[in-house]
């Protein structure tokens, strides 16, 4: 979008959500919630977990997402859809 409408409300869909799951709401992320992205036809969905060190790509395909890639740690990532940049897991994790 080149600019927000101004509307109580936008149907257009992002390219991308990111969920960072804690323990009071991760079953919900996982389930509930990635339905919804996939109903509203959300290409990338990426679960973040902290306490496992654990980024989770998930990519549509067709009705529902399929686990695109994992990555764990410290490690140095592309992860779709920001390929063309390194993402530096450590850096989620520090504190």
């Amino acid at each position: 979008m080149s600019e927000v409408p101004d509307v109580a409300y936008v149907e257009l869909a992002p390219d991308w959500v990111c969920e960072v799951l804690s323990p009071p709401t991760a079953r919900h992320d996982r389930h509930e919630k990635r339905a919804v992205y996939a109903r509203a036809r959300v290409p990338f969905l990426w679960l973040v977990d902290p306490a496992a060190k654990l980024l989770e790509v998930l990519a549509l395909d067709g009705p529902s997402y399929r686990v695109h890639a994992t990555y764990a740690g410290d490690e140095l990532v592309r992860a779709d859809p920001f390929a063309a940049i390194d993402l530096d897991l450590g850096a989620l994790w520090a504190r």
